[in-house]
Parts: structure tokens; C-alpha cells; sequence
């Protein structure tokens, strides 16, 4: 189920800029071989919302090849510190080597595991935390990223739309997990969240 019609969705596409030769060759593998990332209109809006923050300290929970990791660590500039995680190492040594041809590798720490435990495992606050998960740790990442983003810092969440589903009762325990997800954020006093319905849904909070 798309979020928004064939052809407003296309329209959307067209609107963007090309992407340079190591964005692309991500896509394009991505594509090829199923390989879940936000694509670039989600990403634009991620870069601008890293650079409108001023972020320099970022925790991505689930990586998978870096996608996602590359547009964040270019738009927070050379003094940031990104947090790469992923329980594939081959994954991880797929984005390694995507993140030194673009230039980025020294900004960028990658981490191999559960992105929980990961998360847990970080010392800090953060500027941003980007969530990505497997969607029934929805909710336990929800309660774990909060209290370590700082005050005005952000917590972003893809697939909260999760192809129309949440919208239905269901026993599956991926959109069980985001529903109970969007009912956290929903009721919490420690948020200014909102659902943006681009690609499969974003939300972004802002820690009050």
C-alpha cells in the first residue's frame, strides 16, 4: 500500500537533485538487492533537519549499509560524531567502504550489534537519534533514545505509516510494535512530535 498515490509519489522523485557517484551505486544495490534504506527524498529532509539543529552528536539505531549514516554525517560537517550500528558485520563493512570513498569515514564510529545494547553502551547525550530498528524494538527504542537526547535535540523514527497497517487491528508483532509506538509518541509530555507522511511515514520529536 503506498502512502501517497503512484503519481504524486513520482512527482516527488522527480524533484531531486542527482546524486553523487557513491549515493547512487548505494541505491542501486539497495534496489538490487532488497536491501531496506530511506531513499533520498527522507534523506534530503534528514540532512536538512541535521543541519538546521547544528547536530555533532548522532546515535543511528539500525544502519543496515550506511545509507542513511552517509547523508547525515555529510550534513553535520567534520568535527561531528556518528554512531553507525548494524548486526550484519557484512553490512558494516559494505558501508566502511561506502563511507571512506565519500570521504566521511572519520566522522563516523560503526558499531556491530543490537542497537539497543549499542545505544545502552554509548556513554553521552545526543543531538539526534535516528530509529530504525526492527519495528516490534519500536517501542523499547522509544523509551531508551528519550532521556538520551538533549533538550531541543531530536528523535527520528522511520516506517511509522508501516504501508497503511497501522491503521488495522492486527497480531503482527512488527505492526503491533509501531502502533504502540505511535501511541507512545502520542501521548507523551516529553515530545513535540509530528508524523510526516513522505515515503512510509516519519516522525520527528523534538525533546522538550
Amino acid at each position: 500500500m503506498r502512502i501517497t498515490n503512484a503519481a504524486v509519489e513520482n512527482y516527488i522523485y522527480a524533484q531531486l537533485p542527482k546524486r553523487d557517484a557513491v549515493v547512487a551505486e548505494m541505491e542501486r544495490y539497495a534496489a538490487k538487492h532488497k536491501v531496506p534504506i530511506i531513499g533520498p527524498a527522507v534523506a534530503r529532509m534528514m540532512a536538512l533537519f541535521v543541519e538546521l539543529t547544528g547536530a555533532k552528536r548522532i546515535f543511528e539505531m539500525g544502519s543496515a549499509i550506511g545509507y542513511s549514516t552517509l547523508w547525515m554525517a555529510r550534513a553535520a560537517g567534520a568535527n561531528a560524531k556518528v554512531f553507525y550500528t548494524d548486526g550484519d558485520p557484512k553490512n558494516a563493512e559494505r558501508a566502511r567502504d561506502s563511507f571512506a570513498r565519500a570521504g566521511v569515514a572519520d566522522r563516523i564510529e560503526i558499531l556491530v550489534g543490537d542497537a539497543l545494547d549499542l545505544l545502552r553502551q554509548t556513554p553521552g547525550e545526543f543531538d539526534i537519534i535516528f530509529n530504525d530498528v526492527d519495528k516490534h524494538q519500536y517501542p523499547a527504542a522509544f523509551k531508551l533514545a528519550i532521556p538520551r537526547i538533549r533538550k531541543g535535540g531530536l528523535f527520528i523514527t522511520d516506517n511509522t505509516l508501516w504501508s497503511g497497517r497501522v491503521t488495522k487491528t492486527s497480531k503482527d508483532r512488527n505492526t503491533r510494535g509501531v502502533q504502540e509506538f505511535n501511541r507512545l509518541v502520542r501521548t507523551s509530555s516529553e515530545i513535540f512530535p509530528v508524523l510526516i507522511p513522505l515515503r512510509d511515514g516519519v516522525t520527528i520529536c523534538r525533546k522538550l
